[in-house]
């Protein structure tokens, strides 16, 4: 899988050449050798400059009462779209990670949450998605976040982007 390829780093700019699988699955064994529960959420954001898009994808591992880590991949596409397309893209993203990493997150019984970056008041332009991102990442069976509570997208990928 071509995202499998990609470059991740954590929020510190480590650089990690491994597979995002490969890098959940180490995460996951380290994690809990040290007794630590863990949830996983992934959430993307993006920002535009001029032509260019900027896209982030965030895998966060939460630590039950320990805190938490992330590994980071960054895109940047030369296009110009709608703010509800650029969602729309945003969430694909996330639900393209997701799935890459679902099987192994099962095998650990690993809960894992899908954020999306789209406010749920009407007022914000982004929220002209919202009902499109809600049915997609709902109808591919993962659990759904939206601002506020969309924190792997609006903080921990917003940071990168």
């Amino acid at each position: 899988m071509e995202t499998q390829q990609e470059v991740w780093q954590n929020l510190n700019g480590k650089i990690f050449h491994q597979p995002i699988t490969k890098l959940v699955e180490d995460a996951i064994i380290r994690e809990q050798a040290n007794g630590h529960r863990l949830k996983v959420c992934v959430g993307s954001d993006s920002h535009v400059y001029g032509e260019a898009i900027n896209y982030a994808t965030a895998v966060v591992f939460i630590r039950e009462g320990k805190g938490a880590f992330t590994f980071v991949r960054k895109e940047r596409e030369i296009q110009r779209i709608s703010i509800k397309e650029r969602m729309l893209n945003e969430v694909n993203k996330s639900v393209e990670i997701a799935y890459a990493i679902c099987a192994i997150l099962d095998t650990y019984n690993i809960e894992m949450e899908v954020h999306a970056d789209i406010n749920t008041d009407p007022e914000f332009k982004s929220n002209s998605a919202l009902k499109d991102a809600m049915g997609y990442i709902l109808g591919m069976g993962y659990v759904f976040k939206a601002k506020p509570y969309a924190f792997a997208s609006s903080n921990c990928a917003d940071v990168m982007v």
